[in-house]
This record gives structure tokens, sequence and C-alpha cells, in this order.
């Protein structure tokens, strides 16, 4: 008898009356529909998770990396932390304090005296508030020649503290061949009290 008749032949509900051959055909299809089922159910979710792991793994690769360098570095990283905290402090001192402001006032008057200049004004202008800062304007008018006009603004950019002249003109006076008249605007600048920013914010 063939298979195909004895498939033909079988009883669904006797299983025990089965061929030997028809058993071994159904238990292949079983174990066939079974690994399928696993395969759908279960390897194939996997095998995306492990693609989707797969995908990351070069993004991975290069933070490590990154981190692998920056700890290569950390040494270097601190060295370069604490140079740049020492030169911000060094900086830091260049800005006088609001208490200060009235000396640096008296340092550029004598500044000027020793070159010569005849002051009109020197006196404190609006203060400008920034981040950790505030611009301080000094408005200056005073006479003297085109020497020592040169030597003043020369003088008190070699002051430590942070000077800048801006805004100046000169003109030359109607009875005197030699001086000239000269208008300036000079900004420094001065620290704000972590109190003061407070207080802004």
């Amino acid at each position: 008898m063939g298979l195909i008749e004895e498939l033909n032949g079988i009883d669904i509900n006797d299983p025990a009356s089965w061929t030997r051959r028809v058993k071994l055909l159904m238990a292949g299809l079983l174990c066939i529909v079974i690994f399928g089922a696993g395969y759908y159910f279960v390897i194939k979710d996997q095998q995306a998770a492990l693609k989707t792991e797969q995908n990351k793994e070069p993004g991975l690769k290069q933070t490590f990396k990154e981190k692998k360098a920056l700890a290569i570095n950390l040494d270097a990283y601190k060295q370069q932390m604490v140079e740049a905290e020492e030169t911000f402090g060094v900086l830091l001192k260049q800005l006088p304090n609001e208490s200060e402001i009235p000396d640096l006032l008296i340092d550029m008057t004598q500044v000027g005296l020793s070159r010569g200049l005849q002051f009109q004004q020197i006196k404190p202008g609006s203060n400008v508030a920034k981040d950790f800062y505030a611009e301080k304007n000094v408005n200056i008018v005073a006479n003297g020649s085109y020497e020592q006009i040169a030597g003043f603004v020369s003088d008190i950019a070699a002051l430590p503290r942070i000077i800048n002249v801006s805004n100046f003109s000169l003109e030359r006076l109607s009875d005197d061949n030699e001086n000239l008249k000269f208008e300036a605007t000079t900004k420094t600048y001065h620290y704000l009290e972590e109190s003061y920013v407070e207080d802004s914010e």
C-alpha cells in the first residue's frame, strides 16, 4: 500500500491505528509547525532586537573611544582647568570693585598732571551692568599739547587696571597754537559683587 493511500485511509480520531510511515510523517509535520511557530513568535523578534543592538554598536564604539580619550587626557584637562582658573583670577584682579573706582580716578588724574595736562573735567559717567561686571564711563576734558595728550593716553593704558579710551576728540584752542582741547570718554570695568548680580536677576 502506498503512502498516499495510507494517508487517505487514516482515522484522525484514532492515531493508534496509523501506520508507522504515517506516524513518522505526522511527527515531521508537527515538528515543522512547531519550529515555524517558534521562529515567528520568538526567534524573529529576537533577531529584530539583535539587529537593533547591532545598529547601535558603531555609536557605542565611538562613544567608548571618546570617553577613553577623555580618560587618557584627564590629567591634562585638569591642568588646563587649573591654568584657566589662575588666568581668570589674574584678569579678575584687573577689574576694580566699586569701592576702588575713586582711587582709579585719582590715578588717572595724577597721570595726567604728571604729563602737564590741565583738567577741566574728570568725572564718572554712566554705569552699564553686564553679566558679572559693569562698564564705568569716565568723562574727561583737558587741555595740553599733542605730546602731553598722547603720553597721557599711553600712560593710562599702561595702568594695572583695564582702561579703554573711546569717543575722543581734539580741538585747537583759538588763543593758543600749541595746546589742544582733549575730550574723551574712557571705559573701565569693575566686577559686580554676587549680591548685586542676584538682586539684578
